[in-house]
């Protein structure tokens, strides 16, 4: 029983409330479009869909691919930071990365439907660059590659909300470095 407390981390935690959302989002009407970030953001003040859209999927296979990188780095984070630092990348850079990619959908006339974690995810990943600067060209790199290959085979990926994601994560590591 202790180790099955031992095991229960923020981003396990994390990782279970976003499966329970994918869940309640394929079985509502237009779940995708209330919890995504869309231009009913603004246009009917749905501001909620800045945090929603982080635990919002394209599907099983995208909901997957971003848990398995999340149980990866968000543990790893916990372990060596703690839960708060892990917290505030997550959710503060989550939402942040929102906004951005947002705003460049906004401005750059996209008029997509913005739903999964991959900003909050790149967030951390662009943390652990900054701190260590051994993973550095590993992480760019990944991120390079798991932003533009998909679009070379034409999946609807936003590649920007992974750029964002990285540099936002960047900057709250040489903030957090500091601190």
């Amino acid at each position: 029983m202790l180790q099955d407390i031992k095991n229960l981390t923020i981003t396990n935690i994390i990782i279970v409330l976003t499966v329970i959302m994918y869940i309640v989002q394929i079985n509502m009407e237009y779940g995708s479009a209330i919890l995504g970030l869309n231009s009913l953001f603004l246009s009917e003040g749905w501001y909620y869909q800045v945090l929603s859209t982080m635990f919002t999927h394209g599907g099983l296979g995208h909901l997957a691919m971003n848990m398995f990188v999340l149980f990866q780095f968000g543990n790893m984070i916990e372990s060596n930071f703690g839960a708060k630092k892990l917290l505030f990348l997550y959710f503060v850079g989550g939402v942040l990365t929102s906004l951005g990619s947002f705003y460049f959908m906004y401005y750059v006339g996209f008029n997509h439907n913005l739903v999964g974690a991959s900003g909050a995810i790149t967030v951390l990943l662009g943390f652990i660059a900054i701190i260590d600067k051994r993973q550095r060209n590993g992480i760019i790199t990944w991120v390079l590659l798991i932003s533009v290959a998909p679009l070379l085979i034409g999946l609807p990926i936003a590649w920007y909300a992974h750029f964002i994601g990285l540099f936002i994560g960047m900057i709250m590591g040489a903030f957090l470095k500091r601190v």
